[in-house]
């Protein structure tokens, strides 16, 4: 049964990595709606947050798909009329190339995932944010890095429009943020480094411990 005396939190991109590990994290205080495409994911996420005693909706969903997040909005509305938070993790990370080899596929995806998704997403979450809640985003600075012509363009961009809304937002809310995570043993990343020491990099877990204070901050 659903707590709704519980600030409610979405999370996109929750099935993995960094947003699975704020998801359980939020979990703590807040009821999680969990968005994303990978439905094990999501049944991995459920178990940890129930085993602890908390609760979620699952929403095995794509966040490209404009109806189906139209849909899902409008479900929240009508469910707990609002939310409190938004925390923003989904990303799509296209193979390392030169830019002279960028692929088509690999391009519409990265557009597709990493900043169209925006253009839907925040007109259709904004009016379920009072002006006291927030907005949470990361950044992950590889715009202009050689290779990272998929990657870091589709995701500089989708900062750069986070920060537009930020700076829109100032006097009315939602406060929107931009933090900045620690390199993280994540499947996303290993496509970018196989090569790299895993142990040196951050625990997903760890690093959502390091983040939720800010997130939660007043």
């Amino acid at each position: 049964m659903t707590d709704t005396t519980l600030p409610v939190a979405l999370v996109t991109g929750a099935s993995r990595g960094l947003g699975f590990a704020l998801a359980e994290a939020l979990a703590d205080t807040h009821h999680v709606v969990a968005v994303a495409r990978t439905v094990g994911g999501l049944e991995d996420l459920d178990d940890r947050i129930q085993g602890k005693g908390g609760s979620a909706t699952l929403a095995p969903m794509d966040i490209t798909k404009a109806d189906a997040m139209a849909q899902l909005c409008r479900s929240i509305h009508d469910r707990w009329g609002q939310i409190d938070l938004w925390v923003h993790t989904a990303v799509h990370a296209a193979p390392l190339t030169p830019t002279s080899h960028l692929d088509a596929k690999d391009w519409q995806k990265s557009l597709s995932t990493n900043l169209d998704a925006l253009s839907h997403l925040i007109p259709y979450i904004a009016p379920l944010l009072p002006a006291e809640g927030r907005a949470v985003f990361f950044d992950d600075t590889h715009a202009g890095e050689k290779f990272f012509g998929h990657y870091g363009t589709t995701k500089g961009a989708q900062i750069s429009l986070a920060q537009s809304w930020q700076a829109e937002t100032v006097t009315t809310g939602p406060k929107v943020q931009i933090l900045s995570p620690h390199p993280m043993a994540t499947a996303l990343r290993a496509r970018f480094f196989p090569g790299e020491d895993r142990d040196v990099l951050a625990a997903p877990r760890d690093e959502a411990q390091r983040l939720l204070p800010q997130i939660l901050s007043a």
